[in-house]
């Protein structure tokens, strides 16, 4: 996006919007919002009341950090947003929630996830291939959840699908005290 990297304080965090998931990754994404806010940076979420995104809210929250919840405005009025956002970004969409996520953040951390967090994840790591989005892009891989995505990308890489001599657009990390270090030292 065009907006300076150097200015930007937030760190987009995609996961889950289920609460049906295992204890381990909700766990996870409350220690990424805990880092986030530590680290003196705002969690910028789909701003869900439920799963990784609550979670991450929550653990922002709990440190006294700035939580920004992006969300399309049929998801307001169904009272999806948390109620700890410190604010709420009402967006007319789904594409326009997910490209004012990347506008207000200096990188973009996948935890654990279903389809909505795939999709985020990819096109993300699509934009720091092209140049639009030149952040890190780190994918949180908590217990060895990403592991069959990471071998579909060898395959991609090994038959030629992945250009660049299969330079993967994201850092793969098993903690969110990677990522947050990563972030840390991205934008020193």
């Amino acid at each position: 996006m065009d907006i300076d990297n150097n200015l930007k304080s937030g760190v987009a965090v995609y996961g889950a919007s289920s609460s049906a998931i295992p204890a381990k990754y909700l766990d996870a994404a409350r220690r990424m919002g805990e880092l986030i806010a530590r680290a003196g940076l705002t969690l910028v979420c789909g701003g869900g009341r439920a799963g990784i995104m609550g979670a991450a809210i929550e653990g922002a929250a709990a440190c006294g950090g700035h939580t920004i919840g992006v969300l399309p405005q049929f998801m307001i009025d169904k009272a999806w947003n948390h109620p700890a956002l410190s604010d709420t970004l009402s967006t007319p969409d789904m594409h326009t929630r997910k490209a004012t996520m990347a506008s207000l953040s200096r990188a973009v951390v996948a935890m654990a996830g279903g389809i909505g967090t795939l999709d985020e994840l990819a096109e993300m790591m699509t934009w720091h291939q092209l140049g639009l989005f030149d952040g890190p892009v780190i994918i949180v891989n908590t217990d060895g959840f990403y592991d069959p995505l990471l071998e579909m990308f060898a395959r991609m890489t090994a038959e030629g699908f992945i250009r660049d001599g299969g330079l993967l657009p994201a850092t793969i990390v098993a903690t969110p005290e990677e990522a947050i270090s990563i972030i840390s030292h991205a934008n020193a």
